[in-house]
């Protein structure tokens, strides 16, 4: 069972040292640890704190076209998006596009939401609900807000799925199915009981597995997922960076 790629990592670009290491770093250690394949997926525009800003775009791509002629991995530029209304809305813009390999989203809490009401709807209920149990309406309106996210963007991967955003996991799980999007079991962020886990397998959900690295040194560091496909015996024609490469929506996905 080996991991061909990591395709949630964080660079500096990730600001205000929420990212700590650089682009060459990253692929340094992935190449140490024998992966062929990684994707640099800063937090997107709208984060308020740890956004990437468009100007830096064009020293990310010299960046990792430095970085790949070096270290020999293959380094994909993607972007982690963050869901910015109740309507499906993400920060990206269709000229967006030009530049992506890789199109990750999940939801994140200090973020510039669409609209006032999202701020008060999406963002501070879920902030507010904290450690209480979702009512089933937050669940409803945070599941019909991925949902729709799904329906609309060619998203690639769903980051940890529940993480600050309960939704029905199944749900979501269904649709991602049904849209060729994968659902990522998280390095540090598994927010989904073994049980659903298992019911999305048998449904033949796809997943992928990723380190959502902060640091270079946690790049391919995924032991908590592995496990977890291991122990619930998840087929790995399902895991879709376990032994091969997964394919992307955007231009250089590979079979």
């Amino acid at each position: 069972m080996i991991l061909f790629g990591d395709y949630h990592t964080h660079s500096e670009y990730s600001r205000n040292g929420h990212g700590k290491g650089t682009i060459f770093e990253n692929a340094s250690v992935a190449q140490q640890k024998g992966l062929k394949q990684i994707a640099i997926t800063d937090h997107g525009f709208n984060h308020r704190l740890f956004g990437v800003k468009r100007r830096d775009i064009p020293d990310i791509k010299e960046d990792i076209l430095n970085a790949k002629e070096v270290t020999g991995v293959d380094i994909l530029l993607g972007m982690e998006t963050n869901l910015i209304s109740q309507n499906g809305d993400i920060d990206i813009k269709e000229e967006d596009y030009e530049f992506l390999d890789v199109l990750l989203m999940g939801f994140h809490k200090i973020v510039k939401m669409d609209k006032f009401n999202d701020t008060m709807k999406l963002s501070l209920a879920n902030i507010c609900t904290g450690a209480f149990a979702p009512s089933k309406e937050l669940i409803n309106r945070n599941t019909t807000a991925f949902l729709k996210a799904l329906d609309k963007y060619p998203i690639d991967v769903i980051t940890h799925l529940n993480y600050g955003c309960p939704t029905d996991t199944l749900a979501v799980a269904r649709m991602a199915k049904q849209k060729g999007t994968f659902i990522e079991l998280n390095g540090k962020h598994i927010c989904f009981t073994d049980k659903e886990l298992d019911i999305m397998a048998g449904e033949g959900v796809k997943f992928i597995v990723n380190s959502d690295a902060h640091r270079p040194d946690r790049v391919g560091e995924c032991n908590r997922a592995m496990n977890l496909i291991f122990k619930l015996g998840i087929p790995l024609s399902q895991v879709v960076n376990i032994d091969k490469l997964p394919k992307f929506h955007q231009k250089r996905g590979q079979n």
